[in-house]
């Protein structure tokens, strides 16, 4: 009850030589791995020098912290001691006469006075430590400032970046090309995305290229078992990209492609339930892209075969799901009419759809 095919797409005709093209790919595939590798020495550079400010900052935080520990026993380098003696004022009793100072002015007074001095030393102590702590932040902070500038500041590092766009833009334009030619066409514009997928895997654009030329590659082969595994392996893709992308049409149009061509594959009970999901993700992509006729072709096939399931498919799918996947021949003509609408000639099964 999925469709397997990806629709027609135009002719292209090459304005170059076979082997002039052949020379110009292996300039453009030169360039790129160049590119790519010039990419990952800047990475490894940007990391070393992250590493390196990480160091320095810890080494000044350290080395301002022992600094003012030093400072705080330079300025008491032993304890005060109270003095015992005959001559003294203090508050204690004298050690001639054994008996209390009767001075109780005097005896006030120095107690006062004592407590003065001590509280005034702990103070004077407190705010000066207060003061070396903050003149230490600051320093660490102005540490941290410059090695972070020292980072971000990396021209060479969007210059690289700019060159990988440009060649991006000229890649995505090179499978695409390859991908509506013949079946060596589209086995070449294979390889070349996976020759560029450690540059580009990140980017939307060429994931689902990508995903596309496993589609190619699972209509080009005659093995059983070869057509799974492009199948699953594009699929595979798609499922990776739709955890990041999951408001890209084209992610879910070509995930759907790829169940429905995996579906080939598997017993009855799967495919039922492949097609539930078929259905899910081009909704989606109808949602996200309205205006893309290759979206309505794609539902148009689903419509059309979900309406001429056998009796057998219709009890299977009655038996194991709540609700079994419904649709008629006037859903799936009005999908290929508006196929028609919004790109006429898009496809010539599509038109054969709509005379039957």
């Amino acid at each position: 009850p999925v469709p397997v095919e990806a629709g027609d797409g135009a002719v292209y005709t090459p304005l170059l030589a076979h082997a002039e093209q052949a020379d110009v790919l292996e300039r453009l595939d030169f360039v790129l791995r160049n590119i790519s590798e010039l990419r990952k020495e800047v990475e490894e550079l940007r990391n070393s020098l992250q590493h390196l400010a990480a160091e320095i900052v810890g080494g000044v935080r350290s080395h301002l912290e022992e600094t003012q520990k030093a400072t705080r026993r330079r300025r008491f380098p032993f304890p005060r001691e109270r003095s015992d003696s005959t001559g003294s004022s203090s508050i204690y009793f004298t050690a001639s006469s054994g008996a209390a100072n009767t001075d109780d002015g005097e005896s006030e007074g120095g107690y006062s006075t004592a407590n003065a001095e001590s509280d005034y030393d702990r103070e004077s102590e407190r705010e000066s430590a207060e003061e070396e702590d903050e003149v230490s932040c600051e320093t660490v902070r102005t540490a941290r400032r410059d090695s972070l500038d020292l980072v971000n500041e990396d021209e060479g590092l969007l210059a690289v970046d700019s060159l990988l766009t440009e060649g991006l833009g000229h890649l995505l334009q090179q499978a695409d090309r390859l991908h509506d030619g013949d079946e060596q066409e589209k086995r070449e514009g294979f390889q070349l995305l996976l020759n560029n997928k450690l540059a580009y895997a990140d980017q939307k654009d060429f994931r689902w290229r990508l995903a596309r030329a496993y589609s190619d590659m699972c209509e080009i082969a005659e093995d059983a078992d070869e057509k799974r595994s492009y199948a699953a392996d594009g699929k595979e893709e798609m499922e990776t990209a739709l955890q990041t992308w999951d408001q890209s049409a084209e992610c879910h149009q070509w995930y759907a492609v790829l169940c429905g061509q995996l579906s080939q594959h598997q017993s009855t009970r799967e495919r039922i339930q492949t097609g539930y999901v078929f259905k899910e993700h081009i909704d989606k992509a109808i949602e996200l892209k309205p205006e893309d006729p290759k979206s309505y072709y794609l539902l148009g096939r689903w419509c059309y075969q979900v309406s001429h399931l056998g009796w057998l498919e219709k009890k299977t799918a009655s038996a194991l799901f709540e609700a079994p996947p419904t649709a008629t021949v006037q859903e799936a003509l009005q999908n290929f009419l508006r196929v028609e609408e919004l790109s006429p000639g898009f496809s010539k099964a599509g038109r054969v759809y709509i005379a039957k």
